[in-house]
């Protein structure tokens, strides 16, 4: 152990594993945050304390698995056909499927799913009873932590798949999983009082989970997309949406004079 804080190689695979599992993270806080709007504001808080709590507690039993999550990527499941022929000759879409894939195609059309359920919720108008109270039910606090439990199983593979790639160090995987996930927690209440005053960010987080959605499909079937595309593509949306809400501000200031 005292080799390791010593040793400039592991502070550096430390410190890249931490920013990589920070922006790993931010998928699973996205939805966290949007889930645990739906549940009764009471419950809301437990909600998401609850669903970080879980995401630490399986990345933690997964890296104390290593062998067995290693071996998830292990085929389980051949179709006996070959895809057609991509540019580069090799298949354009796997047909031997291992237990990391079934999970991320599984988890990849919940995703889906869900964000094209909420972005359909966010384009009807809300429809009102005889007391004027909206007719739109609340998720349960026990269905919201089930779906978040869920994903938290797809979103911790994922991490704990790219924190073997990157170091063999089980110290150095457990300290970045453990900041990292310390992270989303700090970020959790913040993030989603944002998401909740501004309803335009809501359905570009949307946009983001459906985004997600697609890509862990595409991997699950072996067409890998780069996470540098994705995130820039978040980036960038991101910026323009910063750029509405401030001139939106700047107008209500205007008329406010």
């Amino acid at each position: 152990m005292l080799e390791l804080l010593t040793d400039p190689n592991a502070w550096a695979a430390f410190l890249a594993l931490v920013t990589l599992e920070i922006v790993l993270g931010i998928d699973n806080l996205i939805f966290i945050s949007i889930v645990a709007a739906k549940v009764p504001e009471h419950q809301q808080d437990l909600t998401r304390k609850i669903g970080i709590g879980l995401a630490l507690v399986l990345r933690l039993a997964m890296l104390a698995g290593i062998a067995w999550i290693v071996g998830l990527t292990a085929p389980v499941i051949d179709l006996g056909i070959t895809g057609p022929p991509g540019d580069h000759g090799e298949p354009t879409f796997e047909t031997q499927f291992s237990w990391r894939d079934i999970i991320l195609i599984v988890g990849g059309l919940f995703l889906t799913y869900k964000a094209v359920k909420e972005i359909r919720h966010k384009l009807e108008p809300e429809e009102e009873g005889a007391n004027g109270v909206s007719t739109v039910a609340e998720a349960t606090f026990a269905g919201a932590v089930v779906q978040i439990v869920l994903l938290d199983l797809v979103f911790s593979i994922d991490s704990i798949l790219t924190a073997v790639g990157m170091t063999d160090e089980l110290p150095i995987m457990v300290a970045a999983v453990v900041i990292a996930v310390t992270m989303m927690l700090i970020a959790a209440g913040p993030v989603m009082r944002f998401v909740q005053a501004n309803p335009s960010v809501v359905m570009l987080a949307l946009a983001f989970l459906l985004m997600i959605g697609m890509v862990l499909i595409a991997d699950g079937f072996g067409r890998h997309v780069p996470k540098g595309y994705i995130y820039s593509a978040m980036a960038f949306a991101a910026l323009v949406e910063a750029l509405n809400m401030a001139a939106r501000k700047r107008r209500r200031r205007k008329q406010a004079a």
